[in-house]
């Protein structure tokens, strides 16, 4: 591997991750100059909304254009044709010029139909707070083809760093914005919500300028290569793009799997809490929030931890489907899903015993949030599991079948919506999201051991110590918690972080004394 490849396969995966991770570090400082715990609420459900909303939106522009770009770009390399590659992505990002100001239209236009469909107990405020994410709508689909294209050339530096400024500058403007407006021009903490959330186009403007400025430096190289390059023979422009269309559909709705599942909670529970049961619009919200918004800033965590692990063996899965090798692929299948347990259920683990006191650092100590995240974290293990198996399904090119099975999943979810927020509210929603994806679990797991038959016995003896200790950790938690109850931020991160610290060590060492990593780790020697 040359060294370009490795320098831009760090940055991706370093700008990925930190990009996360400072997503969800800063709403620590973020919430607590919103004030009061009623303002956090608001504050939250206002933004989780207008993000949901959001991400859906972005998926109809770019419909999946960015990786299929790259995926061209790529193969037309590959043959020597670097100006097909070229003229497919200028084409390309003038596509996404016109999709992304369409978008962004739709969406300034239905934000009040969201709005008033949203568990937001002002929809004046909620529709603001969506039609501030227009401004970015309109230019992250052309800045995604930009970044397909360097991934396509196989320059992922700029790709990683992209991400970088996009959250750096976004994050630094939500705190500066949040502090001149509610501790300098004494605003509302509405007002700084509007302009947290304005704050993801701040972010991409950045991103756009680093990636243009990139893409002006690496100008002589592609005039090299232009040289270099077979002579432009790329006809039918049309159904190129409409291909790129077609086959990115399948990934874009896997993809979109976990927001659209969001969206179902959004614009269906106020209607069954308020139009049938008859709750205030101020108990909606604060139910919403802490069972959906504030979960989810959490449980993305443990999602980008499945999706990360997922995503290091679909090279390998891919190479060996290539040439046919079941026997190759059967074993990798293995490592994959003893990977992603090994790893998966330890950290959910650590977070749900944790839960309150993590509940208590990133928004307001509340016995019922610390509930709805503890099942939240366990909820996302099912999600984490059926999102692996969806991408293995897309590795091994069966996408129309992951596409399928998620359609089902969501199906399911909308069916179980009803009766389950009706009689339990938001913990409902959670159970729904669960058998919706534990049925996506179930039928794509079962696809993959019909074609391929992989043995799930070397599984259970990590689902086996997992359990003992999720007890055993459980225990030490409470016997803790009898000593020292923390009731603040600062004595909720100490008390996190010494127990995390023993839960770790106790991990480890289990499943070396009893063999376990032994066992997972000689799967990889194996290959």
């Amino acid at each position: 591997m040359n060294k370009k490849l490795i320098s831009g396969s760090f940055w991706l995966s370093f700008g990925s991750i930190f990009s996360r991770a400072l997503g969800v570090v800063y709403l620590i400082p973020w919430l607590y100059m919103m004030g009061s715990a009623h303002n956090i609420t608001t504050a939250q459900a206002l933004n989780n909304s207008s993000f949901t909303i959001y991400a859906i939106f972005l998926s109809l522009g770019t419909a999946g254009f960015p990786s299929g770009i790259a995926r061209r770009v790529a193969m037309y390399n590959s043959q020597q044709k670097f100006k097909n590659g070229h003229k497919l992505f200028k084409t390309g990002f003038w596509l996404m010029v016109i999709s992304e100001f369409f978008f962004a239209a739709l969406l300034y236009f239905f934000a009040p139909f969201f709005a008033k469909n949203t568990p937001v107990v002002s929809q004046r405020n909620s529709t603001i707070a969506i039609r501030s994410l227009a401004p970015a709508v309109a230019i992250l689909p052309s800045m995604s083809i930009i970044r397909g294209w360097f991934q396509g050339n196989q320059d992922l530096r700029p790709f990683g760093i992209s991400q970088l400024w996009e959250q750096i500058f976004r994050v630094v403007f939500i705190l500066s914005s949040t502090y001149l407006l509610i501790y300098q021009f004494h605003a509302s903490y509405v007002i700084a919500v509007y302009f947290s959330v304005f704050a993801a186009f701040i972010g991409a403007l950045a991103s756009y300028f680093y990636l243009l400025f990139h893409y002006q430096r690496q100008l002589p190289l592609y005039h090299a290569e232009q040289k270099k390059s077979l002579p432009l023979d790329l006809h039918g422009m049309k159904h190129t793009l409409f291909m790129i269309a077609y086959e990115s559909m399948p990934f874009v709705i896997v993809g979109a799997g976990i927001t659209l599942c969001q969206i179902v909670d959004q614009l269906f529970f106020k209607q069954i809490m308020q139009g049938l049961l008859a709750k205030s619009s101020e108990y909606t919200q604060y139910i919403y929030t802490i069972f959906s918004a504030n979960p989810s800033k959490i449980t993305a965590v443990i999602i980008a931890l499945a999706t990360a692990l997922a995503e290091t063996s679909l090279p390998l899965i891919a190479g060996k489907n290539a040439i046919h090798d079941r026997i190759g692929i059967k074993k990798l299948l293995e490592q994959n899903l003893s990977y992603l347990l090994f790893i998966l259920l330890p950290a959910a683990t650590m977070l749900a015993v944790l839960s309150p006191e993590i509940n208590g650092i990133f928004f307001t100590y509340d016995s019922k949030g610390a509930l709805f995240l503890y099942f939240n974290i366990w909820q996302s293990v099912i999600m984490a599991i059926a999102i692996n198996g969806l991408t293995l399904l897309q590795s091994l090119h069966y996408s129309r079948k992951a596409m399928t099975y998620l359609l089902f999943g969501l199906v399911t979810k909308i069916v179980c919506q009803f009766p389950f927020v009706y009689y339990f509210q938001g913990m409902g929603a959670v159970l729904a999201t669960a058998i919706a994806f534990g049925l996506v679990s179930f039928l794509s797991y079962r696809k993959i051991h019909e074609q391929f038959g992989f043995s799930l016995r070397r599984l259970f003896p990590i689902i086996l110590i997992n359990i003992g200790y999720f007890l055993l950790i459980t225990l030490i938690t409470l016997l803790a918690r009898n000593i020292y109850l923390p009731s603040g931020k600062i004595s909720g991160f100490i008390f996190c972080g010494v127990i995390g610290i023993i839960a770790l060590v106790i991990y480890l060492i289990l499943v070396n004394k009893l063999g376990i990593s032994e066992r997972v780790f000689k799967i990889k020697d194996e290959q």
